[in-house]
């Protein structure tokens, strides 16, 4: 009897374990036929994110569908800055711990969009991009901008 009362906590976490695992890839499932609609896009626990020209989605993502969709265009933004423990990051040397999100600060809008990420190094590179098809989306706005 005991043995079974040792045992019962660990069939206790190993469903959990298989729901936890089960709910994920439900939550992936439903990115992919979201994500279709992009020319680019990102999937992790924390958020969703797709750019398709100048507009660019993101949101939270969930079993049915992504959540909480905000969309606003490259054209509205002032700067792109990658954020590490809400702290500008800029160089090379990236650092290797901390709560990261990419930060757009909006023209119009006193507040700015802050998308998280799991990694920083992936928002580096979706900073990188996403810095190179703002220009592209301004100089198509107006041609003086370099």
């Amino acid at each position: 009897m005991e043995r079974g009362l040792l045992w019962l906590p660990l069939l206790g976490l190993f469903f959990w374990l298989a729901w936890a695992g089960w709910n994920e890839y439900q939550k992936v499932e439903a990115y992919q036929g979201w994500a279709t609609q992009f020319d680019k896009a990102k999937y992790d626990i924390y958020a969703v994110l797709g750019q398709k020209g100048s507009q660019v989605t993101w949101g939270k993502p969930s079993r049915d569908k992504p959540i909480e969709l905000k969309t606003f265009s490259l054209n509205e933004v002032q700067e792109i800055r990658l954020l590490v423990n809400d702290r500008p990051v800029t160089g090379e040397n990236l650092p290797r711990k901390g709560t990261t999100a990419l930060e757009f600060c909006l023209t119009n809008a006193e507040d700015s969009i802050k998308v998280p990420f799991t990694e920083i190094a992936l928002a580096a590179k979706w900073k990188d991009y996403l810095i190179e098809q703002w220009r592209k989306a301004r100089s198509r706005k107006d041609p003086q901008v370099p």
